[in-house]
């Protein structure tokens, strides 16, 4: 049970950080056809990248380089997901080989078996 706690959690954050600079991006650089979307984008993103940090201190894990280091992982394969979905993004097969490998990485690091 806390392995899935601790994935939702680890899908939480990457919904908040990655929205969050999503949201920034467009705010100050818009989809590229000229010109951001401004403040509010902006703000929201702000706010978001924000609900991140708070989030990823809920982790049932109370080390803090364990956790980012593992949250790494989450973060480079939901951004080409997220980049899919929101921008379009077509990955090829190394962005998903690289996701691939970033997720067995954070597996590994967080879910690994450990003599204590």
């Amino acid at each position: 049970m806390l392995v899935l706690r601790s994935v939702a959690l680890f899908v939480l954050a990457a919904v908040f950080e990655i929205g969050g600079a999503w949201l920034v991006w467009q705010g100050v650089r818009g989809d590229g056809s000229g010109g951001g979307r401004g403040w509010i984008w902006i703000g929201a993103g702000v706010i978001a990248l924000g609900a991140y940090g708070f989030v990823a201190t809920l982790q049932p894990e109370g080390d803090f380089g364990r956790v980012l280091a593992a949250y790494g992982g989450v973060f480079v394969a939901g951004s080409i997901a997220w980049a899919a979905v929101a921008d379009g993004y077509r990955p090829d097969r190394w962005d998903i080989a690289g996701a691939l490998v970033s997720l067995a990485g954070m597996a590994l690091i967080m879910y690994g078996p450990r003599g204590h």
